[in-house]
């Protein structure tokens, strides 16, 4: 048995902040989580009211446009149309809307971040063990914190996402800046590139393919947080594997289960495209 002369806990110290946060700023939280709640359900509301047809069609192009290969197009859209064929389309619209409210939080969050931890050598080593902390810290963990902040809903579910979800992005983000090519760089100083025009005009161009993989990393592990957000209120394709598990309807699990891994498989293919050069992309 341990000593106990030799234990302590934090847990007090963490519930004293929680509680000043919540009496000093409760207002500001409530204002921040109506605003995200209003994008977040006009988004989803949009989707929703778009004929299914056209946003397959939209997938398609978009699919077409990423990859110049018709086979991927139709075989994007066809996935999403079984999702639909199985009565799931209403579900995966909620889905898609909170993932791409959690993912363009993240994208504003993660590459910005990414940029100032390549530029600044102190930033990084204070900013890569907080990335790792946010990675493997239990996402029940900080769901606790953030249910006291907003409450039960949508809200907390995009706040849990995006904490689990920027670390791949602030990370390739930083590495992808880091690993232009220092001749390169010398030659823009050579011709008196600022530093605004050397990061827009050089070395995000170079780095978005690992941009882009950030991107795309961001979005999986967010994809793998539906299931966990829909304990907390966020509705969607989470909810039906929630459900299935509580009845023991492995047949409704399983349905949905597969719908978020087309999901996840369209997303996928379509951010991977973009993020490699379009010779390699059309082969």
């Amino acid at each position: 048995m341990f000593p106990e002369r030799f234990t302590f806990s934090i847990a007090d110290w963490v519930n004293a902040g929680i509680d000043s946060l919540v009496a000093d700023y409760g207002d500001l939280f409530r204002q921040v989580s109506a605003s995200l709640l209003w994008v977040i359900v006009n988004l989803e509301s949009l989707l929703r009211a778009t004929p299914w047809w056209l946003l397959l069609a939209l997938v398609a192009a978009l699919a077409w446009h990423a990859t110049r290969r018709l086979t991927t197009a139709l075989a994007m859209a066809g996935l999403l149309f079984l999702v639909g064929a199985v009565g799931l389309w209403d579900k995966l619209m909620q889905t898609l809307a909170l993932m791409l409210v959690a993912t363009g939080l993240a994208v504003l969050l993660g590459i910005p971040l990414g940029i100032l931890a390549a530029r600044s050598d102190r930033l990084r080593a204070v900013l890569m063990p907080l990335l790792d902390v946010m990675q493997t810290l239990p996402s029940f963990v900080y769901l606790i914190p953030v249910l006291m902040l907003f409450g039960l809903g949508k809200v907390p579910a995009i706040f849990a996402t995006v904490v689990y979800a920027a670390p791949p992005l602030i990370r390739l983000t930083d590495l992808g800046i880091r690993q232009v090519d220092r001749e390169v760089m010398e030659a823009v100083n050579a011709f008196g590139a600022n530093r605004w025009q050397q990061l827009f005009g050089v070395q995000l161009p170079l780095a978005l393919p690992s941009i882009m993989a950030g991107i795309n990393q961001t979005t999986m592990m967010a994809l793998s947080m539906v299931v966990i957000a829909s304990m907390i209120g966020a509705r969607g394709l989470g909810e039906e594997v929630l459900v299935g598990i509580q009845t023991l309807d492995v047949g409704r699990g399983l349905e949905a289960g597969l719908a978020i891994v087309v999901l996840a498989v369209v997303i996928d293919r379509i951010t991977q495209a973009y993020g490699c050069p379009r010779r390699e992309a059309s082969r």
